[in-house]
């Protein structure tokens, strides 16, 4: 009888334990999305807390109209101050004077224009802007936009005292995951927890600093944080590109791009450099309004295709002479990019002996560059010239915070 009793209640603490794991959960994101760094463009740097559903279809309109749909831009972004309040159940519903119509027929405007919408969550009790969080209620949102037809969400650290980030946003992917729609999340905590650590199954890209500020080489102190000018902002990409690959993208922060605070140059440069890191590229200016010499820059098809390169590869940094420094880019077809930066106030004339500067990039992709064996053509990105082989130094002069940006194309 004691055997018999042992045995039963050997049963029961199997089928317990059996019944226990039907709850476990799913940590990890939905995979195949975000393949190529997301393009799109997003409220935030522009807008802050002033958006309403009109704004947003006539981003959704600008898109399209100035090209930019066509050179590759796919996402309309909501960031912070969409929220109204939550119902009795629980669930988040848009402020009802901003977004009357609501989020659904929202997204349905955005998809009728052949884009993708994303929206803004943060991890707390509140957003950045005072309104109500995520926390406490990650399945209810992520359930509300699936229902919504979502199709990114920015989830951002305000407000989370007392929470672990790694936890905080393995419990939103599988609230979304628990929703079942496929839904690309950026992870935006600012990387004060080592994101690119554990990010890779969590989500489709992570900030990897604080926020961007509108301005070539500067610190924005508020006091109680910091935002950087692009300059800090690729400082600190510094040992991660490591991390970086198709479906989980170091995140630099949105482009300041056609938001007036920095020059032609200064934005050409900046996009540029976006480009060869492999970093989202989020527009973040007045769609609207912009001028022709802001859509050139963010409608540089040539530049695009090194930031969409399916290899995925950051960009490494082969030379820093202080103000000047030099970038390659490994491509999925045996090409090359090559940036040549110049951070300081004057011009600056060089000369490259690509003969002399052979290299493997062993940290990410193994590829080698040699010149020895291999002739490459070079391709001036921002102009379309040709301007001559690898056979041959090149004798160059690149204006003050300007770039130069080729493409090295294999010849036979």
């Amino acid at each position: 009888m004691k055997k018999l009793i042992s045995a039963i209640l050997l049963s029961m603490s199997f089928t317990a334990f059996s019944q226990g794991n039907n709850y476990a959960q799913d940590y990890t994101k939905y995979q195949r999305l975000a393949m190529t760094p997301p393009m799109g463009w997003n409220s935030w740097n522009k807008f802050a807390c002033n958006v309403d559903e009109n704004l947003i279809k006539e981003m959704a309109d600008a898109m399209v109209s100035s090209g930019m749909k066509d050179a590759g831009y796919t996402y309309i972004n909501i960031d912070d101050c969409w929220h109204g309040d939550r119902d009795e159940k629980g669930f988040i519903h848009p402020d009802p004077k901003r977004f009357p119509s609501g989020m659904k027929a929202l997204a349905d405007y955005i998809h009728s224009k052949g884009l993708k919408i994303g929206i803004y969550s943060d991890a707390g009790s509140m957003t950045c802007g005072g309104r109500p969080g995520s926390r406490g209620y990650e399945f209810q949102d992520a359930l509300t936009y699936a229902q919504w037809e979502i199709d990114y969400v920015k989830y951002d650290w305000c407000n989370t005292e007392g929470l672990k980030a790694e936890g905080a946003y393995k419990t939103f992917t599988a609230a979304l995951k628990k929703a079942g729609r496929p839904i690309v999340l950026s992870i935006c905590e600012w990387g004060g927890n080592q994101p690119w650590e554990w990010g890779k199954n969590v989500g489709h890209l992570w900030r990897t600093t604080g926020d961007i500020y509108n301005c070539f080489d500067c610190i924005k102190d508020h006091g109680t944080w910091k935002a950087f000018g692009t300059m800090q902002i690729l400082d600190k990409q510094e040992g991660l590109r490591k991390y970086a690959g198709p479906g989980h993208w170091n995140d630099p922060d949105m482009l300041e791009v056609g938001n007036g605070a920095l020059t032609p140059n200064e934005d050409r440069a900046h996009f540029s450099m976006w480009a060869m890191l492999a970093a989202p590229l989020i527009a973040g200016n007045d769609l609207k309004t912009m001028n022709e010499e802001t859509k050139k820059v963010l409608t540089n098809k040539e530049v695009i295709a090194i930031n969409q390169d399916k290899l995925g590869v950051q960009a490494l940094k082969y030379k820093d002479e202080g103000e000047f420094e030099i970038f390659f880019k490994p491509l999925e077809n045996g090409d090359w990019a090559v940036a040549f930066l110049n951070r300081d106030k004057a011009s600056k004339d060089f000369t490259f002996d690509w003969k002399a500067n052979s290299f493997t990039d062993e940290e990410v992709s193994k590829k080698v560059f040699d010149t020895q064996k291999q002739n490459y053509k070079l391709i001036d990105l921002w102009t379309g010239k040709n301007i001559g082989t690898t056979s041959k130094v090149l004798t160059a002069k690149v204006p003050s915070r300007d770039i130069l940006m080729l493409r090295l194309v294999k010849t036979k």
